[in-house]
């Protein structure tokens, strides 16, 4: 099977760094249209300087798991102007590479890559380019929502909720029983990590006809004014005088009101608080949805760790999608070339 993804014109795989372990989620190597061979890594640590570098780090968003605060300290890092941002503002160090728009396009080592929003966070982005053959090649990061991503020949794409026999993989946004409890409560307090799921929450609100004050914790706050259109009037914590919204992270309910109304932004049931479901990914009927949309002729799956990215790859090829995970890619290369 991975003769069909050479065939198209693809290399991909997972680079050993120094300890002789497999660097983060995956680098692609291809040929430029003028014939150049390129190789771009995305969102992997950065290389040695005295190591073979890549033409191009892309950072698809500014998550942790998705090593931004590596690969912002090279001049070969290329992101969205959301998500240098929000590196800078999250690491405190200057971002040093590339940037350009969501659904945009830049020149990187003779190739035209394209942009698209992935609606996972403010900021993130999905790449597109082509090859010397014409492949089309998308690396999506991670996905909410697809309705914006073009059809692709080689898909690169994510599976955090990709393993179809897993009944976490299954959920829906309870985007009700979160309108009904802004309709029931005039204290509530909101548990959303920092940057993503608190701009989500804002961004919900909002759509539900919220325009009252929203008091956030102060990270929470700095990020939703700095990469949130539309956010409308957020204020600090105790600013609006309490009895309002307020928005902080989990990790932080316990510090409010004893009388405030406290829920967790997520579909996971260890926390202390009851939870509504919000997610910033697709489950996995949304990513099998996703790759019909795209219609490729080869999906790699490359993220997260552990069995999911086998097991979605596994969902594919079930249906009749050829599909791999890059776990077992490496496999093959270690076999065959190590």
């Amino acid at each position: 099977m991975l003769q069909q993804l050479i065939d198209l014109g693809v290399l991909a795989f997972r680079q050993i760094n120094s300890r002789g372990n497999f660097k983060p989620h995956v680098s692609l190597k291809f040929m430029s249209a003028e014939g150049r061979s390129v190789t771009f890594s995305i969102d992997t640590t950065r290389n040695p300087r005295k190591c073979l570098q890549p033409d191009a780090y892309l950072i698809t968003h500014a998550h942790s798991d998705h090593n931004g605060k590596s690969a912002m300290l090279s001049e070969r890092a290329l992101c969205s102007d959301k998500t240098a941002k929000v590196l800078e503002m999250r690491y405190g160090k200057t971002y040093k590479g590339s940037i350009m728009g969501v659904c945009d396009s830049i020149e990187v080592a003779d190739v035209t890559v394209h942009t698209f929003s992935t609606g996972h966070t403010p900021g993130s982005t999905a790449f597109y380019w082509e090859n010397d053959v014409g492949t089309r090649i998308l690396v999506t990061g991670d996905v909410k929502d697809p309705s914006m991503l073009p059809k692709c020949d080689v898909l690169i794409t994510e599976a955090n909720y990709g393993d179809p026999g897993d009944t976490t993989c299954y959920f829906e946004d309870d985007v009700a029983g979160l309108e009904q409890l802004l309709e029931e409560s005039s204290c509530v307090a909101l548990g959303a990590y920092a940057f993503g799921k608190a701009q989500r929450v804002v961004e919900l609100v909002r759509s539900l006809g919220y325009d009252d004050v929203i008091e956030m914790e102060a990270k929470s706050l700095e990020l939703t004014r700095c990469i949130l259109e539309g956010a409308g009037n957020v204020v600090g914590l105790g600013e609006a005088g309490g009895n309002t919204l307020c928005v902080v992270p989990p990790w932080d309910l316990d510090r409010l009101a004893w009388h405030t109304s406290k829920y967790v932004m997520s579909g996971r049931s260890d926390f202390r608080y009851p939870s509504i479901q919000i997610s910033d990914h697709l489950d996995v009927r949304g990513l099998t949805d996703m790759v019909h949309q795209l219609d490729p002729e080869f999906t790699v799956v490359y993220h997260p760790g552990g069995h999911r990215p086998g097991r979605f790859a596994a969902h594919l090829n079930y249906l009749g999608y050829d599909a791999v995970s890059i776990d077992m890619i490496d496999n093959v290369l270690r076999n065959d070339f190590f």
